[in-house]
């Protein structure tokens, strides 16, 4: 009986010894846990949590904390881009802001001061003054008009809306100052009526920017295009140059918020970025899609799509 109850004890204090030993191993674990990801967090490192553990529920654990560790890294980066951009934009405002009002103030300064200026003269640069200030205007309400749409204020209201009516109608717009430049201009309108959900605004606002967008840094290829055509289920509208395109590295970063294009096209153009961004936004807010294909001095083209209506 003596040997039974000595085996017994024998095997509790085993099994108490084994206890303290996973308990006191755990205790290890937890502890490097604790410190291995308060000094992740503290340098904000790429580093994971390793460790070579047999129990299930810390592998789980650790595998969880590994999830949150990478949506935290990945948080972090976009944070960065974040700030990046904006520091772009208030860069990229600032000087599309200042070098209007520079020229605005020192004109104003000139009337001021110059007894001797003719009323000609005077009427010239008053005249420059209001061009001036509405270069300035322009640029707060395209401003406020992205941060309505980032925000979701800004709701647009869908119809039928045929689609080769608002290409003739923008291209005709800007037809004057097409030839002026010596450009020559190749239009390709489908003669079916393509009917699309949308609004007459916001794509008057898209071609717009897109034809603008060509004139100012395509323009020395020489041609500009305007295509509508179709497939079974979409509608595309192409806007094509000839000019010194968009590099690859670029390409993905065009519709990007506030992303200026001048080193991209063209360095001598300081643009604050907004125009394709608008663009991009109003283009899914009617549930299209927007994309670019550059080859330098060959085809840079902005291909819009919506989904096709037939009634």
């Amino acid at each position: 009986m003596s040997t039974i109850l000595l085996i017994v004890i024998v095997c509790l204090l085993l099994i108490i010894l084994w206890q303290y030993q996973r308990h006191r191993q755990s205790s290890r674990q937890l502890k490097y846990i604790h410190e291995k990801l308060d000094s992740i967090i503290a340098q904000g490192s790429h580093e994971r949590l390793l460790l070579f553990s047999s129990n299930k529920e810390l592998q789980m654990l650790l595998t969880e904390l590994n999830r949150m560790l990478d949506v935290n890294h990945k948080g972090m980066i976009e944070r960065a881009k974040l700030e990046k951009s904006m520091r772009n934009m208030l860069s990229n405002i600032s000087h599309d802001l200042k070098t209007p009002l520079t020229v605005v103030l020192g004109y104003i300064e000139t009337i001021m001061h110059d007894e001797t200026m003719t009323a000609s003269e005077r009427d010239r640069i008053l005249h420059t003054i209001h061009q001036k200030a509405d270069q300035v205007i322009t640029l707060m309400n395209s401003f406020f008009d992205l941060a309505k749409l980032e925000s979701g204020d800004r709701d647009i209201s869908l119809s039928r809306v045929e689609l080769g009516e608002v290409c003739r109608r923008n291209i005709l717009s800007f037809y004057d100052l097409l030839t002026a430049k010596g450009s020559e201009v190749e239009i390709d309108i489908s003669d079916t009526a393509l009917y699309i959900m949308g609004n007459d605004e916001a794509l008057d606002r898209i071609l717009s920017n897109l034809l603008s967008n060509a004139i100012s840094y395509g323009d020395a290829g020489g041609v500009l295009g305007l295509r509508l055509y179709n497939d079974e289920q979409n509608a595309y509208i192409e806007v094509w140059d000839r000019g010194k395109g968009i590099s690859e590295s670029h390409q993905d970063k065009v519709f990007e918020r506030l992303y200026s294009l001048e080193d991209s096209r063209n360095r001598e153009y300081q643009g604050s970025g907004l125009g394709l961004t608008i663009t991009k936004r109003l283009t899914e807010q009617m549930n299209g899609t927007i994309k670019l294909t550059s080859q330098p001095y060959v085809k840079t083209v902005f291909t819009v799509s919506f989904r096709r209506i037939r009634f």
